[in-house]
């Protein structure tokens, strides 16, 4: 073997160490990893969960969280290192005047009633003090909900005097009592509460509280003022969606909102202009080939009856049926405004209509009937479904349902069906399947494509689906 062979095994053996070292690394890493980021999957799926969807909501929650936070701990380093830190030298000033009247009473000889002492106390550090006969502290009083002040206190007392003492700064509001045992006597000090700790604290505290109300008032009316127009521009393109106009609608609010709303209004005036457009040309093309169609039909009927002649006039009858779909579906009913219209009543009529034909049909509605559609196109949606249906089947039944949301049209029937791989196939335009039921009678397999395009522009859709009765279900759902 020469070298060049050995050293290019080297090389590949190399280049496999390698490898097998880097799978071993991401599947450590991946051992690693994988207890890590379960748990903080989960953490962040709770916290989207709880996280406000609407705008307005986290606009808010944007402004108050930080806020909250700031006070939060602005309070707590107030509360850390102001009150607190004056509260100690508060009491521990006291506690030392204290400790020097303990000191003259035990140093210099005092008089029966200690009248200096006193005098002292009351006239130099504004201490009431008195000396009681009983020699024993009463039992431990209630201790208050904030107990700085009793423990900043009862630290300095220990600390400076080490005797056994009683102090209470609950009794009286504005008075805080302390109560040494002495060897012979207990001596009781009164303090103005002033003295011992800050009682102005709590004006921070208020002032904090009132200025972050004030910021979140502003911020929740400035919020609704800037989030209003938002919703009224998806109020108007959700109306302009379902076929029905905003009157009102114009720009408003902010300098992007207000772009925002001119664009829409721009596009929908575009809209409107192909729509209007469209229609014209329709319009014209449609008059044209009738007075065609016409002509053909007028000749026809002169000439002598034969099976040539009967079979040119059934093909002249199937092409203006043809021509008659073509149009339609090209056309989508557009013109037609929506109002108010009573769906029970239209499952009705389309009920009369296929009967007429000999087909039974039956027909439930549930909940409000009234919805504002476009009638004579939602009439044709659900009449290309159940003419489909009826072809099929022999039973068809429609269904109803109005809630405060949607109205759902169901139409069941117990035919052959459609395959479910082939359910979203059928709605394409022109398409024809040998076992899809997307047939119209004229055959140009426009029906269920004109269907989804006029529930679709109320809003809505189509969807097909397994029926209880062994056939098809076709489910209309469009929004109130």
């Amino acid at each position: 073997m020469s070298s060049f062979d050995q050293g290019l095994g080297h090389l590949r053996s190399a280049a496999g160490q390698v490898a097998a070292a880097a799978a071993a690394t991401q599947r450590a890493i991946a051992a690693v990893a994988g207890p890590v980021a379960g748990p903080w999957l989960r953490f962040t799926r709770r916290i989207k969960a709880l996280t406000p969807t609407g705008l307005y909501a986290r606009s808010l929650l944007i402004i108050i969280l930080p806020m909250v936070i700031a006070q939060s701990v602005v309070a707590f380093m107030f509360m850390e290192r102001h009150w607190d830190l004056v509260t100690k030298y508060l009491a521990s000033a006291v506690t030392e005047e204290i400790a020097t009247l303990i000191d003259v009473y035990k140093t210099y000889p005092q008089g029966a009633d200690r009248a200096q002492l006193r005098r002292i106390a009351q006239d130099r550090l504004g201490l009431v003090v008195d000396f009681l006969p009983e020699t024993q502290l009463p039992p431990p009083g209630p201790k208050p909900f904030f107990s700085d002040l009793d423990v900043a206190l009862s630290e300095q007392i220990r600390k400076q005097i080490g005797l056994p003492f009683w102090i209470d700064t609950v009794g009286r509001s504005s008075i805080v009592e302390i109560r040494i045992k002495l060897d012979d006597t207990v001596m009781r000090v009164f303090a103005r509460r002033a003295g011992v700790y800050d009682p102005n604290s709590w004006i921070f505290l208020v002032w904090m509280v009132a200025t972050s109300l004030t910021v979140l008032v502003v911020a929740i009316l400035f919020l609704r003022n800037q989030i209003r127009p938002i919703v009224r521009l998806a109020d108007a393109a959700e109306a302009f969606g379902k076929g029905r106009e905003a009157p009102n609608f114009r720009p408003r609010g902010a300098r992007e909102v207000r772009r925002a709303a001119a664009a829409f209004l721009e596009m929908k005036a575009r809209v409107e202009r192909a729509i209007e457009q469209r229609t014209t040309m329709l319009a014209g093309v449609s008059h044209d080939l009738r007075t065609v169609l016409t002509r053909f039909k007028l000749e026809l009927a002169l000439l002598d009856d034969s099976a040539e002649i009967d079979a040119i006039k059934r093909d002249v009858d199937e092409m203006a049926r043809m021509l008659e779909a073509y149009l339609s579906f090209a056309r989508g009913d557009t013109g037609e405004q929506s109002a108010p219209t009573d769906v029970a009543a239209l499952l009705e009529e389309l009920k009369t209509d296929m009967e007429r034909d000999g087909h039974p049909v039956g027909v439930a509605f549930y909940g409000q009937p009234e919805v504002a559609v476009r009638p004579a196109a939602f009439k044709r949606c659900i009449g290309n479904l159940v003419s489909n249906a009826a072809r099929f089947a022999r039973n068809v039944s429609i269904s109803g349902r109005r809630d405060h949301r949607w109205l759902t049209i169901t139409i069941d029937d117990d035919g052959p069906g459609i395959p479910a791989k082939l359910r979203e196939e059928v709605f394409k335009p022109f398409l024809r399947l040998d076992d899809a039921r997307n047939q119209d009678e004229g055959g140009t397999g426009l029906g269920l494509a004109i269907a989804r395009d006029i529930a679709r522009s109320h809003g809505g859709d189509i969807a097909l689906g397994d029926s209880p009765q062994g056939g098809l279900r076709a489910t209309v759902r469009v929004p109130v």
